[in-house]
């Protein structure tokens, strides 16, 4: 009987060490932890992937709490003056992945605050962001295999990056898409060269909830937002202001009050969580209780 307890209980043992082995090794080359992680449940980290040039991640650094049953959302997102660097948006991003989410930002992995001046990033990368995650979390050899939900994704951007959302909009993919600081140009001829260049019409392409982050009248794309705003009736749709100008609340410590507003929406959309909902819906609703914040919604409530 001895013998056998113990037989029993050395192919258990290596039971949990098979399981302990079957942890897929970490990928990354580069990495950089940001305000100690963020201030969410899962401290983030910042990190370059090897097989996804031109692209930045930030997620969760321990990845052993997340399964098929508990995967992480993802979002892909676009930055401000189509930069192929994610550098002023650092800390926002962060944030948000310390909230519970996989976040892949277009361009290269920023080693510090400076700020980018190369080529503009292409609108198709944020989709090739995508098609990278899910191919990951289909991959056995990856470490984000079934770490990543598939169902639950969303789009977004600052300013030029926005309008690359627009543009990816009608993925079918999406379960939700941000446009921040940003909005189809009401005068295309005011808008800098190269950047992409979705019309008002495509508008009406958008079929899923759709957030409009805006830094009230001050804001350069605040009547551009607006507008999209008015035009868009299909969907649930919000345009939340606050007044800080175009350059919005990214760079202030763990995202500032953006950071705040953009999490409890994809918490919302993504992971249909009821106390997050209370950001957005009802009268008295989070967002406008909170100070110097303006809610326009429709189709929410």
């Amino acid at each position: 009987m001895k013998n056998l307890r113990i037989t029993a209980l050395s192919a258990a043992a290596a039971m949990i060490c098979a399981a302990c082995n079957s942890q897929v090794a970490e990928t990354y080359n580069q990495s950089r932890t940001l305000e100690d992680g963020g201030t969410g449940p899962y401290k983030a980290i910042m990190v370059a992937e090897p097989s996804l040039a031109e692209h930045t991640i930030f997620r969760p650094a321990d990845l052993s709490v997340f399964n098929a049953k508990n995967a992480l959302p993802i979002l892909v997102w676009g930055n401000g003056a189509c930069a192929n660097s994610p550098w002023e948006h650092v800390n926002f991003l962060n944030e948000i992945a310390s909230q519970g989410f996989f976040v892949v930002a277009i361009g290269n992995f920023p080693a510090d605050t400076t700020p980018y001046h190369g080529a503009m990033s292409k609108t198709e990368q944020q989709i090739e962001g995508l098609d990278w995650a899910l191919a990951q979390n289909a991959d056995k050899n990856s470490p984000y295999y079934q770490k990543l939900d598939a169902n639950k994704v969303a789009a977004a951007g600052m300013s030029c990056g926005g309008l690359q959302t627009l543009n990816n909009a009608a993925d079918s993919r999406l379960k939700t898409i941000m446009i921040c600081n940003s909005g189809a140009f009401i005068n295309p001829g005011t808008a800098i060269p190269g950047m992409p260049m979705p019309t008002k019409d495509d508008l009406q392409k958008i079929t899923v909830p759709v957030l409009y982050l805006l830094g009230d009248t001050t804001d350069i794309a605040y009547g551009n937002g607006m507008d999209d705003f008015a035009r868009i009736n299909n969907v649930p749709i919000a345009a939340c202001n606050f007044p800080v100008g175009h350059g919005g609340t990214y760079r202030q410590p763990h995202g500032g009050e953006f950071s705040i507003v953009a999490g409890a929406w994809l918490k919302w959309q993504l992971n249909d969580d009821a106390e997050a909902a209370k950001m957005f819906e009802g009268e008295n609703c989070g967002v406008s209780l909170r100070k110097d914040w303006r809610i326009d919604k429709k189709n929410i409530d």
